[in-house]
């Protein structure tokens, strides 16, 4: 399958693994290029230049085929040093960079003058139409039910993308929502290029997470996560558990005056104990509503390998089938 993606990244099939905090690491961005998709690693999860710089390396040593480095730019009192880790991304050799969280401007000439492709994630047609102006070769445009930051629109997929394609002249991703072959067909129906999962490469047996997180995902159900942090404007989707029920209460209680030193301790430093730990009440941790969607642990080559076939299947069999009348499909077929 060809579309605008493959070709920009030079990978095999339209499908990214987007940069997840204390997921991105090394072992899951080389299983999923190895795939034939686009693997990412997790920059900030680094805790310093030279630690991206080994784990680009250690990356190097897993596969040979393109893989990526997100790097998300926060608000910070101390902001990270995002020169030196994108010395590490361009000494490192990697040219392909997801960016995410406030505006990247100021850092796309270095980026660029290195060679270095640009894929921006937006949550609005408007910072995507942004992203495009200041020189991004590419945006990921999530919708409302993504994991992690879903903006403050509150618009799902099914509007979003086709405004999107509507609006853009730059290739885009479907993020928010994608899990298998219909994910994949649905999106590029609605004017994306692509797809980028986050939420379902986390429930595969590379990535380097506690068996706890991935048992949590394949458990859940679409009615499983909760919207955080709306009252400070910088709204989270994250999957329920006791620390979020915690939180949630202090933002009803609070009101207008809850502050984000009220919620400190469930969201700041959990994601080792989480992640690493198998903690899973202590913190609130990213996890997008397509956890209704993950039924099994599988590799990263099985899970890409279903995902093409099953998009095969529907563009060969059950779409031109409509159009004759003899357009059933089943799911077990697929």
């Amino acid at each position: 399958m060809k579309t605008r993606i493959t070709e920009l990244f030079g990978i095999k099939h339209p499908i990214i693994q987007g940069g997840m905090h204390y997921v991105g690491f090394a072992e899951l961005a080389a299983a999923v290029s190895n795939a034939g998709g686009l693997g990412i690693i997790t920059g900030l999860t680094q805790k310093t230049p030279a630690d991206l710089a080994c784990e680009i390396a250690r990356c190097r040593e897993m596969t040979r085929n393109p893989f990526g480095v997100n790097l998300t730019f926060l608000p910070a009192l101390i902001a990270p040093d995002y020169p030196g880790y994108i010395s590490a991304i361009i000494d490192g050799g990697v040219k392909i960079v997801e960016t995410a969280g406030r505006n990247p401007e100021s850092y796309l000439p270095r980026l660029k003058d290195a060679g270095i492709t640009v894929i921006h994630k937006c949550t609005s047609v408007r910072h995507a139409l942004k992203a495009a102006s200041i020189g991004c070769d590419a945006v990921s445009v999530d919708g409302f039910e993504c994991g992690g930051h879903p903006g403050e629109d509150d618009i799902p997929n099914m509007i979003l993308l086709p405004r999107a394609a509507d609006e853009l002249k730059i290739p885009f991703v479907a993020s928010g929502g994608q899990a298998d072959g219909r994910s994949l067909v649905a999106s590029l129906a609605l004017g994306a290029d692509g797809i980028n999962m986050g939420t379902r490469f986390i429930a595969t047996r590379e990535a380097p997470v506690h068996e706890n997180v991935k048992k949590a995902i394949v458990a859940a159900t679409e009615l499983d996560t909760r919207l955080i942090m709306r009252p400070l404007r910088n709204t989270e989707r994250v999957l329920h558990n006791a620390a979020v029920e915690r939180l949630i209460e202090k933002e009803k209680r609070l009101g207008d005056n809850l502050k984000f030193e009220d919620i400190f301790g469930e969201v700041v430093g959990v994601y080792p104990k989480i992640m690493t730990e198998g903690d899973m009440d202590a913190g609130a941790w990213s996890c997008g509503m397509v956890a209704g969607l993950i039924h099994d642990i599988p590799t990263c080559k099985e899970l890409i390998d279903r995902i093409m076939a099953e998009a095969e299947a529907i563009i060969r069999k059950r779409l031109p089938g409509l159009l004759d009348g003899h357009g059933f499909i089943s799911r077990a077929s697929v």
